[in-house]
């Protein structure tokens, strides 16, 4: 194994710099056009960046209803109808309105990637590598083709913490520090307070990792263990529940209340695959996209199907299983996770009649049901991936210098060379597989523009419905442009879609109507806002032409906004 030295405060310091510049860099010039840009695409990013903003008003305005959020109105819980991203919350407390929402998410996206970077980088450290090895698992992690893909969901690209917690954890039991288990634990929620799209799982780990080594404990003759650091853990494991508990608890009634909010058998099929999801790239790789474009084509959600990991992380993974910088038990114990965590990946297939591993999971495991995507546990094989490339790394940089000492004997200077030559080389091939050339101008990944916001309707009555509802691009935008004083909305965004409300909203196809009306009226809403720039293609299209004389409803208009004024 690699002779230890000591992780310091300054190596930290300067480790969080490199990966916020990093970041930087491989997003470039995201950082230039924050607020007005945004990563990947115009999907989730929206709602999401309305969750943050939420999240940040809910803390000073009702932070004892923090879930009863100003969309889906009038349904309880609805800040739990998906991953709300809770704790990025805190962020939400600066700047108002959909720009600095946009901004706030810009810059919170740049972050995750950073925290991926360093959690890894600290990670690997606390294992026993050097620095070397250590940046290669921070990039590997970080910017592993998979993630390329994911970039549309805030709440899976967000793992930093699930290795920062593993290394605060292990040095806490290496030196003994019984507060970096508390700091672990409060990490560890953190990390979960995110989406429990990766959080259940990562909280499913943490057990397991606790049960491995409550038994090997038991097996080497129950040492007595220092009393602050039992201490420590049991104060630890209940501050990690007692949050994860809290925040389940609105999940737990939206799960009751919503059948919808469950995720059938059949919604876990369309989003598992067959073996090809190890070689699909996403389209926009700029190494391997063209190379698999015509199944990337072909895959029914392929987003979620992207899984390769990248060729030169699965060289060096292969090459440090038989290397020397790890012990034999935790090396193979990496190898045995990624193949259990590909198998998992796969999801199931019913009609195959196969007994696939995740289906006992997912009949078997409280919580696991609500989760429809099982390629996303590719972040935890990636993780022991880049463990294992970080110390193949170290066994190449070995090789080359002894290469190098047979080639050339006698003084050092050349050798010296062969550390930060053959790392940088491994660095550069990791990102370009996985991200592309930073400031290529050939780079065809996109960071569109984010849509003009329309004019307030902050001071209009409320409830608000706003038209045309029935796409869901639509109702993304309504959510973030809610940021401007968070009147309440019939409309919202989220992976779980009360049947009521998509009922009302399909039943305003020929508004404005005596029927329809009487229907809004009833429901309670107090305004329809039609966005007559949007409603093209749509059954409101032209309706602002459509007669209101005899309803109940007085018109104004605000630009491309009619608004009704339902008495």
């Amino acid at each position: 194994m690699t002779k230890r030295t000591e992780v310091t405060v300054r190596e930290l310091l300067l480790v969080a710099l490199a990966g916020a510049l990093l970041s930087v860099v491989m997003h470039w010039p995201l950082i230039l056009n924050l607020g007005d840009t945004i990563p990947k695409d115009l999907g989730d990013p929206l709602p999401q960046s309305w969750q943050i903003a939420w999240g940040g008003h809910a803390l000073t305005e009702q932070p004892f209803e923090f879930f009863q959020s100003n969309m889906f109105w009038p349904e309880p819980d609805s800040l739990a109808f998906g991953d709300a991203l809770i704790g990025y919350a805190p962020a939400g407390l600066i700047g108002e309105g959909p720009h600095a929402a946009v901004a706030r998410y810009d810059l919170l996206f740049l972050f995750a990637y950073a925290l991926c970077f360093f959690g890894a980088y600290w990670l690997a450290r606390e294992l026993g590598l050097s620095p070397l090895g250590a940046v290669i698992a921070g990039v590997a992690y970080a910017y592993a083709p998979f993630r390329l893909e994911q970039d549309g969901h805030m709440q899976v690209i967000s793992s930093g913490g699930i290795p920062l917690t593993l290394a605060l954890g292990v040095r806490a039991l290496r030196l003994e520090r019984p507060w970096l288990l508390i700091a672990a634990a409060l990490v560890a929620a953190w990390q979960v307070s995110l989406g429990f799209a990766i959080g259940l799982p990562f909280a499913y780990l943490l057990a397991l990792l606790a049960g491995v080594a409550a038994v090997l404990w038991w097996r080497s003759g129950r040492p007595a263990p220092p009393r602050g650091l039992i201490v420590a853990g049991l104060a630890g494991v209940a501050i990690f529940a007692g949050i994860v508990g809290l925040i389940s608890l609105p999940y737990f009634r939206v799960a009751d209340a919503y059948p919808e909010a469950t995720r059938e058998p059949s919604d876990v099929e369309e989003f598992s695959g067959g073996l090809e999801v190890f070689i699909l790239n996403s389209d926009e790789n700029w190494v391997w996209g063209e190379a698999t474009i015509d199944i990337f084509d072909e895959v029914k959600n392929p987003a979620e199907k992207a899984l390769f990991p990248g060729l030169l992380i699965l060289i060096l993974a292969a090459v440090g299983l038989g290397s020397s910088s790890f012990a034999r038990w935790l090396r193979w114990s990496l190898g045995g996770s990624v193949v259990a965590l590909w198998i998992l990946q796969l999801g199931f297939q019913e009609e195959q009649g196969w007994l696939w591993p995740y289906r006992i999971i997912y009949d078997v495991l409280p919580g696991w049901e609500a989760i429809r995507t099982p390629g996303r546990l590719a972040t935890f094989s990636t993780l022991a991936l880049a463990l294992l490339a970080a110390a193949g790394a170290e066994a190449t940089v070995r090789g080359a210098r002894r290469h190098l000492a047979e080639r050339r004997p006698g003084p050092a200077g050349a050798r010296r060379w062969a550390a930060p030559v053959v790392a940088g080389l491994l660095v550069f091939g990791i990102v370009v597989e996985g991200r592309g050339l930073p400031f290529d101008p050939w780079d065809d990944q996109d960071q569109p523009a984010v849509d003009e916001v329309p004019p307030s309707v902050a001071d209009v009555p409320a409830p608000q419905l706003h038209l045309p509802a029935e796409g869901g691009e639509e109702n993304r935008r309504y959510v973030l442009w809610s940021t401007d004083g968070f009147p309440l909305l019939v409309n919202g965004r989220a992976s779980t879609r009360p049947d009521e409300i998509e009922e009302l909203i399909t039943d305003m196809r020929d508004f404005p109507s005596v029927a329809t009306v009487e229907r809004l009226r009833a429901y309670g809403v107090r305004s329809v806002v039609l966005h007559t720039d949007l409603a093209q293609n749509w059954p409101q299209e032209g309706a602002e032409l459509r007669p209101v004389e005899g309803l109940p409803v007085s018109v104004s208009r605000r630009g491309p906004l009619v608004i009704y004024d339902v008495r």
